[in-house]
């Protein structure tokens, strides 16, 4: 992501004197428990993701030597179930040289089975990255590439770079695949003042030829970034289809990532939806710049976002990711749409990592006074089923802080039929006025609704109806705002509730 770009995004992004806490003040009331952040300094959109010998791998847009943007690099780390992380040294340095200096911005990478690149060794496939290089004294964006024979520790510059420039300033985020019908790898890459994807095709991932262009549609008030195109199952059947793309930019209220569903031949994209219609991934105000695993175990396609700070600093470590969501599509009266879950290579291991049995309710009236619920030190996972006929409103109070009227509420409305997540009573101080409430259209089944909550000390992330729909966010509570209750407004029922500890050391 460019800096001008993330500046833009002020509404979420702002850290000014106003709102920063001392500098270098340890924040750990504020480090997730389980998701992933930087040991020290900045992190932004994640990069690369790769399954390779049992182990995801994790690349990611970092400052190694600050807490605040810059010196962009790929920081790296990798994981066996997607909870804890093992951090490695950076994997690509930012290039400094007498006359130039070359950012390492957002990109992919792959293993070239095939060694198509000819970069392998002593007969190993090489791993294969595809970045932008920006280079500000120039105001330039061009694609590189870069090799590794040592499993994705470390890369070597290909002498020939760039592999595609059109001397740009805004043209960057290359996302490439192998596509087997026509035996070659795909790129999408941004044209971003133009609202465009743009496709290329490479059969040795260093000489690009032009495709086709995708846009302008959907959301075009801001600049695209961060393009990716997944094959994703429909309605749970791998002999259906369909492709998604996804492109990040900045929504009117922060950040947005839309996605278009369509059809891919190779050369071009087709979305089979009106080019105006806007389909988002997240309601909430911090998803962004996510990308996929493409080869994770079991055909998962696996969604990684950044979860953009909001404007209270963070020390020593700034930025975080988002729980992994497992994609699919899901045929509605809307039409084909996307279905995000925690995915199962996280939701597996919650009974490994939680502290003591899980809290399992059932069958419990909530009456106005609500029902208060352990104080799990805002690092809990719940997964709850209401029936909503007799009730205007149900969910949870968060990070409640007692004496107070400080907490955040997650939950539903039933006569707006909408998911919500309210910050009103706590976060006015860090959001604007139009992102204190923020909410999804939900409609019950059969006067039932399903909410996930994954608060994760700093980090809230709300999933509807089994994926159906999402608002992520962040939030800064107090350290003694740790409380969690039940709320109705009206004869709600629990039908069914269980808890996770998560509140592990860091």
């Amino acid at each position: 992501m460019n800096k001008i770009k993330l500046l833009c995004l002020g509404l979420i992004s702002l850290t000014g004197s106003a709102f920063a806490q001392e500098k270098g003040v340890p924040t750990p009331h504020w480090r997730p428990a389980y998701h992933f952040t930087p040991p020290a300094n900045w992190t932004n959109d994640p990069n690369g993701l790769v399954f390779l010998n049992r182990e995801f791998n994790l690349y990611y847009q970092h400052n190694p030597f600050e807490n605040k943007w810059g010196h962009m690099s790929w920081g790296h780390a990798t994981s066996k179930d997607l909870v804890t992380w093992k951090h490695l040294p950076v994997a690509i340095p930012e290039i400094l040289t007498k006359d130039t200096t070359t950012w390492i911005y957002s990109g992919s990478v792959v293993l070239d089975k095939n060694n198509t690149s000819g970069f392998g060794i002593n007969g190993k496939p090489p791993l294969v990255a595809i970045f932008t290089a920006d280079q500000p004294k120039q105001k330039k964006e061009s694609q590189f590439i870069a090799y590794s024979n040592d499993g994705g520790l470390s890369y070597k510059q290909y002498a020939h770079n760039p592999v595609i420039d059109l001397n740009m300033h805004d043209f960057r985020d290359p996302n490439v695949f192998w596509y087997q019908p026509t035996q070659q790898w795909i790129m999408t890459v941004s044209m971003v003042d133009d609202h465009k994807v743009r496709f290329y095709g490479s059969k040795n991932l260093k000489e690009w030829n032009k495709l086709s262009d995708f846009g302008p549609a959907g959301f075009t008030k801001n600049g695209w970034e961060c393009p990716s195109l997944l094959p994703l199952v429909v309605d749970g059947n791998p002999a259906n289809i369909k492709w998604v793309l996804f492109v990040s930019s900045g929504g009117e209220h922060g950040p947005l990532i839309q996605y278009f569903v369509g059809d891919f031949d190779g050369t071009t994209f087709k979305s089979i939806n009106d080019s105006n219609k806007v389909l988002k991934v997240d309601y909430g105000d911090a998803f962004y710049a996510a990308i996929a695993w493409r080869d994770a175990p079991q055909n998962k396609k696996i969604l990684l976002g950044w979860l953009q700070n909001g404007r209270p600093e963070t020390y020593p470590w700034k930025g975080q990711m988002s729980i992994p969501h497992d994609l699919s599509l899901k045929t509605t009266g809307d039409g084909l749409v996307l279905n995000q879950l925690p995915s199962i290579f996280v939701s597996r291991s919650l009974n490994k990592y939680a502290r003591g049995e899980a809290v399992e309710k059932k069958n419990i009236n909530i009456s106005a006074s609500g029902l208060k619920l352990p104080d799990n030190g805002n690092a809990y996972w719940i997964d709850a089923e209401f029936d909503i006929r007799n009730a205007k409103k149900v969910g949870f109070k968060v990070a409640e802080k007692a004496g107070t009227d400080k907490k955040v509420m997650v939950g539903y409305d039933t006569e707006k039929q909408q998911l919500f997540v309210d910050c009103t009573g706590s976060e006015k101080d860090n959001k604007s006025p139009e992102n204190l409430v923020q909410t999804a259209p939900m409609k019950a089944v059969n006067g039932i609704v399903k909410v996930k909550v994954l608060l994760d000390r700093s980090s809230l992330e709300v999933f509807g109806n089994d994926g159906e729909k999402v608002i992520s966010t962040m939030i800064y509570p107090d350290r003694d705002a740790t409380g969690l209750a039940l709320f109705s407004e009206g004869a709600a029922v629990v039908k069914s509730l269980k808890m996770w500890d998560l509140n592990r050391g860091n």
